[in-house]
């Protein structure tokens, strides 16, 4: 039975094109679901303040028991109701990180030469460290990733995440993949228990059925995501966003793996 359920947020929960942004058919779902023991958490690039924003933006009604941020960091709400590290993750999580970006700094100055003389992307930065990058363009984000994963091998240990024109550097020891793993591990939950949903490149790691058993993805993933999903044995809806979670929802039920009032 599932005890765990990681999703992403835009773009699988949150359809900024859509009207209702959320459908309504989520929040009640995931009430239920919370009322019989299941745990929920938003596994997302976002960091920490941005989803508890995103969360009042759009009016969501329930609220997850723990947060996957920034694409790697684990948090669960502490007694008063604020979010707090969840064991010893995130220290580990930020040494390493500390530790990549020094020996990284040769490389971050060949891709500082690459887009000046390739493609136009703004350098995204956390201090005077480069984070990250945005293009104008998926295409140019296409160019860029195909410049990381050629010329990352320079920096053990360094790798990428992209989410549509923007791009993560990072630990490759740290995901969302591996974030999920080690909150499964924190909560004494196995990959038998657990549902991953998502819709972009970032999310493949939680996808591929490595850290969960139950994967789907909405039908506006991207077609490298849909693709890993049908790999995994996992559920493509057809409807989009959260819609499409709720649909995957309601097929793992059918199956038995939990149980959903009928329609």
């Amino acid at each position: 039975m599932i005890r765990l359920l990681s999703t992403d947020f835009d773009g699988t929960l949150v359809d900024h094109f859509g009207s209702p942004a959320v459908d309504p058919a989520l929040f009640s779902t995931l009430k239920m679901l919370q009322s019989r023991g299941v745990f929920w958490a938003i596994n997302t690039g976002r960091d920490l303040p941005f989803v508890d924003d995103g969360l009042r933006e759009f009016d969501f009604t329930v609220t997850p028991d723990f947060v996957v941020t920034a694409e790697r960091e684990v948090f669960h709400r502490g007694l008063t109701g604020e979010w707090q590290d969840f064991g010893e993750w995130n220290r580990r999580c930020y040494q390493e990180h500390d530790a990549l970006f020094e020996s990284a700094s040769g490389f971050l100055e060949d891709i500082r030469r690459f887009l000046k003389t390739s493609v136009h992307a703004d350098p995204i930065y956390e201090g005077d460290r480069m984070v990250g990058l945005a293009s104008k363009s998926e295409a140019d984000m296409d160019l860029i990733c195909q410049f990381l994963e050629t010329e990352r091998a320079k920096v053990p240990g360094f790798a990428y995440m992209r989410n549509t024109i923007w791009v993560r550097f990072c630990h490759e020891a740290y995901s969302k993949g591996t974030a999920l793993a080690e909150l499964a591990r924190l909560t004494d939950i196995s990959r038998s228990e657990i549902f991953a949903a998502g819709d972009h490149y970032n999310d493949l790691p939680m996808l591929d059925g490595t850290h969960a058993q139950w994967v789907a993805c909405p039908s506006n993933a991207v077609a490298a995501v849909q693709t890993v999903v049908r790999a995994a044995g996992g559920f493509v809806a057809e409807g989009r966003c959260s819609t499409g979670v709720v649909e995957a929802l309601t097929h793992l039920s059918a199956l038995g793996e939990f149980a959903l009032p009928r329609a």
